[in-house]
């Protein structure tokens, strides 16, 4: 089993920026990555991003890709999502995860992050 613990949600405005953190209970390099998820009110949970075990990063669109970077520490066994330019839209909880298969789908997820809530406001 892996355990993740996610932090540094939060409520802010539109167009701030909050630092998420996903530290692992052990070693995920045997996964094929470990990533982000976001789940809005009302709505499925979808793909946010995340870092392969060969080192690539995938974002689920550009305009993501433009304002979230998604970077590790491997010493922490932890995993960061740093989002910029935050929108109201992206008020949701945000999940970490550990996946085995391609693509990252949320069926597909082997282990899941309790969630940490980020709230933007208008």
């Amino acid at each position: 089993q892996v355990q993740l613990d996610e932090s540094g949600g939060g409520a802010v405005q539109a167009g701030g920026s909050l630092r998420l953190s996903c530290a692992a209970s052990a070693r995920t390099s045997s996964y094929y990555y470990m990533g982000w998820f976001r789940q809005a009110p009302g709505k499925e949970r979808k793909f946010v991003g995340a870092l392969r075990w060969d080192g690539g990063i995938t974002y689920d669109t550009d305009s993501v890709k433009g304002r979230f970077t998604i970077s590790r520490d491997n010493a922490k066994n932890t995993v960061y999502l740093q989002m910029n330019s935050l929108k109201p839209e992206e008020t949701a909880v945000y999940y970490c995860a550990v996946g085995s298969s391609w693509p990252p789908l949320p069926s597909r997820v082997d282990y899941w992050g309790k969630g940490t809530l980020v709230t933007v406001s208008s």
